[in-house]
């Protein structure tokens, strides 16, 4: 049996197949019960940097999390060694999570929000390429209200706004929850945090619709952003709102019934301006991560392909130096959260099936 999975591994794993798979975080090992919360960026440099939350005593939201790096020289290919962005109180039950990355491509200087138990907003910054980090800096005075009870970055990429009188802006999409845990449907929002002097200030932007979650968010020609939400709403799909201030306020959220969701955190990206990629469980439940393309900027999704059929949760998707593809997920035989997974493939993989089935 052993054997057999270990062939399954190479085959998944060969470029002739036109998708390599790398075990990046594996959970039970380097001092981890499980890890969780991909985000995945790629410098100004061109590395690689693989962030998640590693658990050190349970699956858990909440319990001693500590916020972890690996970096990649060569595409995702090999990583280094994690090492620590930040922890506090060794074995306390503190909570540092949900890593939200942004590369300024103005200075070089990543910036990344993260939150301490869901209460409290962070920034960190690394001015040599993810090697090291500053202390990070509790923002909590201009990046949360006084009435939330629940906060969160990310989880996934932040973006650098490239048109308009935004230029240069700093957005990292973001949520909040004003009431219980079991109020999202009524009290949780989407909302955006976001930066005009290169990460020396932040500013929070105004809430979305209620029933709102995790979200991502994408520059569209016209210079509006698109933001991609987890959605209460009970319908089983994304919810998508537009800004055309930047991200301080966002217009009304409607239903996008063909991304199909079991209520969970998905990635969008821009890819060459004009297109969009979209990750995601594509399922009722945390199985099939897919990759969507759309050619009209999220009106439509005609192509999809399947990465992973069984147990997958958490995915951010990343464009590689040489134009191919990166995502980082959570995946697994029996659950989700075994592993955290490198997958990168050419865009020609991605659209082949497609022109294969006309």
């Amino acid at each position: 049996m052993k054997q057999l999975l270990a062939l399954l591994l190479i085959v998944i794993s060969s470029p002739a197949a036109g998708l390599v798979q790398t075990p990046v975080f594996v959970s039970g090992k380097d001092g981890y019960h499980t890890y969780r919360i991909p985000a995945l960026i790629v410098t100004k440099k061109g590395t690689l940097l693989a962030f998640c939350e590693g658990r050190k005593t349970g699956r858990g939201d909440h319990g001693d999390l500590d916020l972890l790096v690996k970096r990649s020289f060569d595409s995702g290919k090999t990583w280094s060694p994690q090492s620590i962005v930040h922890e506090e109180g060794g074995g306390a039950k503190v909570t540092i999570g949900n890593p939200c990355p942004v590369v300024d491509q103005s200075t070089g200087f990543i910036w990344m929000s993260l939150c301490r138990d869901n209460k409290k907003v962070f920034i960190t910054h690394s001015k040599d390429d993810g090697q090291t980090w500053s202390k990070p800096k509790d923002i909590s005075n201009v990046a949360t209200q006084p009435n939330w009870t629940w906060v969160a970055s990310g989880p996934g990429n932040g973006i650098q706004l490239t048109r308009g009188k935004h230029a240069g802006r700093l957005v990292m999409p973001c949520d909040h929850r004003r009431g219980g845990r079991n109020t999202y449907n009524t009290n949780g929002h989407s909302h955006s945090l976001y930066s005009d002097d290169h990460g020396k200030t932040w500013r929070v932007g105004q809430p979305t619709d209620p029933g709102m979650n995790e979200c991502a968010v994408v520059e569209l020609s016209d210079g509006r952003l698109m933001m991609n939400m987890r959605s209460y709403r009970g319908n089983n799909c994304r919810a998508v709102a537009t800004s055309r201030d930047g991200g301080e306020t966002w217009g009304h959220s409607i239903d996008d019934p063909v991304l199909i969701e079991p209520v969970c955190q998905a990635s969008l990206i821009s890819y060459n301006q004009n297109l969009l990629l979209f990750s995601n469980p594509a399922s009722k439940s945390r199985i099939k991560m897919t990759v969507r393309l759309s050619r009209d900027e999220g009106k439509t999704w005609p192509v999809n392909r399947l990465l992973n059929a069984g147990p997958a949760a958490y995915s951010n998707l990343a464009v590689l130096p040489d134009d191919s593809i990166g995502i980082l997920y959570e995946r697994g035989e029996k659950s989700a959260y075994e592993r955290i997974t490198f997958s990168r493939f050419k865009f020609e993989w991605l659209v082949e099936e497609k022109k294969k089935s006309k």
